[in-house]
């Protein structure tokens, strides 16, 4: 099964959770707490949810204790793309924090702010294209930039570096070294990576069958996108009955 949520209305969000093989909906809730959960799935025997195998879902740490207790054989495996954008939107902070330490009209400050996404990208994907950068008036390749980008700040090259470093050891799924390279390093990192390597550790299990197991959320993630499709042509929902009927 794919668990996931979408957006009803502003600041309300519902649950949804579909067959991964048949991509058929399982259940659609309107809420996404844990007593909302638990009422819909206790409908079901034991025996009946004792099938269920594999559940995908995001970070949304709520979810984990009540898919072990409703579905006890069910191994939880963490998307993979929701990892990746933890340690993406990590990095991004400090990137901001490390660029407010500058004057607004400074040269550092605007490089920094225009050039964001090349500290983002994986650096095995850097373009080799030279163009000409008004920022640094000549021309530079992506790699040249962020060079000079990481020149500005000592503490921003040690953070991009072990950014870097962590998406290669989970992109080729070397599971020791993604996790040793957390352990080692967390106490010297910024809060904002603190704060994300603290989240990896203590869920390594839901990691671990992330990087072992094929399955994604993609499918539901599609699903979620025609699901945004139908709410946008009919201008919003007011009734979660009629929005409901109208996705299945």
């Amino acid at each position: 099964m794919n668990w996931d949520e979408y957006s009803f209305k502003k600041g309300k969000m519902s649950f949804i959770a579909q067959d991964y093989d048949t991509r058929k909906i399982v259940a659609i809730l309107d809420g996404r707490t844990q007593a909302t959960i638990r009422n819909h799935f206790l409908r079901y025997s034991r025996q009946v949810r004792s099938r269920v195998k594999v559940i995908i879902m995001d970070m949304f740490s709520p979810y984990y204790d009540i898919a072990r207790k409703l579905f006890p054989n069910a191994k939880i495996v963490l998307d993979r793309f929701h990892i990746v954008q933890h340690l993406s939107r990590a990095m991004n902070r400090v990137r901001i924090q490390i660029m407010n330490q500058f004057d607004r009209r400074s040269h550092e400050y605007k490089a920094l702010k225009r050039y964001w996404k090349l500290i983002q990208q994986d650096s095995r994907k850097l373009s080799d294209k030279r163009f000409y950068r008004p920022t640094f008036r000549s021309h530079l390749t992506n790699k040249e930039v962020l060079e000079k980008l990481l020149s500005y700040s000592q503490e921003l090259r040690y953070h991009y570096e072990l950014y870097q470093l962590l998406l290669f050891h989970f992109q080729e799924k070397q599971t020791n070294h993604f996790f040793e390279l957390m352990e080692e390093t967390i106490s010297y990192v910024n809060p904002i990576f603190q704060t994300v390597f603290k989240t990896f550790l203590k869920n390594k299990d839901n990691i671990l069958n992330a990087l072992e197991l094929p399955y994604s959320n993609a499918k539901l993630e599609a699903t979620n996108n025609l699901i945004k499709v139908i709410k946008r042509n009919a201008f919003g929902f007011r009734n979660f009955d009629n929005f409901k009927t109208r996705i299945l």
